[in-house]
């Protein structure tokens, strides 16, 4: 299936503009982003994140007379307060933290600055909030509002249906070429956050859904055209992140589910029902792309809240 090859890296899409970088901080910030990119292949996504977080401190410091490299622990602990009082969520704050912690310890191992205000701040404390799900029947609702009688709706549904059977994240599923697709071994090659690499088995159902795909419906969406993205529009180019997202709140708003659904709740559906029936929490961890299995253990506050209904419901002192 070729080498691994990083992507090309993004240029910056006028980030002392749009993110209020100081013109003292900028160019640091770039470079931290930059390295950022080589070591570990990060998204474009993901270095606006780190870049928005940095701004928000920039330009609390050029406010104060100060830049990032001469910040100190107190100022910062002033300027995490002040988002408090802001109406910024612990969980935000503690997100703003963390990218700060990886600026500063970057800019220590590479002799930008001396000293790193993170190291004497702790993380906010913030619940783990349980991620939105659907229940299976709530998922075949779904997957048979799907018109499949148009070459978009049978897309559609293949899509859903890889999503669901595979847990991929929206970009990762966007983005999978063909060729990393195997529907005779049943897999997907996926490369994911960090550019680390996972092989995911697909399912019979959903290997079936995308035969009929790639045979009727992709064929007609490319006319005559090549790609070598897997899901394509009508203009032979690959979905956006916001174009599934719409068409995944098109469908559900159809089979009459909640207004909050999104392509993220697919991939919690898939790692709650593989739980509720046997999975272990390391087999999801490799199946979801997650680096520490803290992250994954999350899914087993959702399993336990489901056991919890279902006592109530169903015990006679529940």
């Amino acid at each position: 299936m070729g080498s691994k090859r990083k992507p090309k890296l993004p240029a910056s899409q006028g980030s002392t503009a749009v993110y209020a970088l100081s013109e003292k901080d900028a160019p640091w910030v770039e470079r931290f982003l930059q390295q950022l990119w080589l070591q570990e292949g990060v998204s474009e996504h993901t270095r606006q994140a780190y870049r928005r977080d940095l701004s928000a401190l920039s330009q609390y410091l050029q406010q104060r007379g100060s830049h990032l490299l001469a910040c100190e622990a107190e100022t910062l602990h002033r300027f995490l307060q002040q988002r408090l009082e802001q109406g910024f969520h612990h969980r935000s704050n503690a997100r703003c933290l963390s990218s700060l912690r990886r600026f500063f310890r970057m800019a220590r191992e590479m002799a930008w600055c001396t000293q790193d205000p993170t190291a004497q701040v702790e993380s906010p404390r913030a619940s783990r909030s349980l991620p939105k799900t659907l229940t299976e029947a709530d998922v075949e609702q779904l997957l048979a509002a799907v018109d499949i009688e148009s070459a978009l709706g049978l897309r559609d549904r293949a899509m859903l249906e890889l999503m669901y059977a595979s847990g991929l994240r929206v970009t990762e599923l966007v983005t999978l070429p063909l060729a990393q697709v195997s529907l005779r071994q049943g897999v997907l090659r996926v490369i994911g956050k960090g550019n680390k690499e996972r092989l995911v088995p697909m399912g019979e159902e959903a290997v079936q859904w995308l035969e009929r795909y790639l045979q009727y419906a992709r064929p007609e969406l490319l006319n005559d055209r090549q790609h070598e993205a897997l899901f394509v529009t009508q203009r032979a180019e690959p979905l956006t992140r916001q174009a599934f997202w719409y068409r995944i709140k098109y469908h559900g708003q159809q089979a009459g589910l909640s207004s909050s659904l999104s392509p993220h709740t697919l991939r919690h559906a898939f790692a709650t029902h593989l739980l509720n029936h046997g999975a272990d929490l390391r087999s999801l961890q490799m199946l979801l792309g997650h680096s520490d299995l803290s992250t994954t253990q999350i899914y087993t506050h959702v399993a336990r809240e489901r056991l919890k209904s279902l006592h109530q419901r169903h015990h006679p002192r529940g």
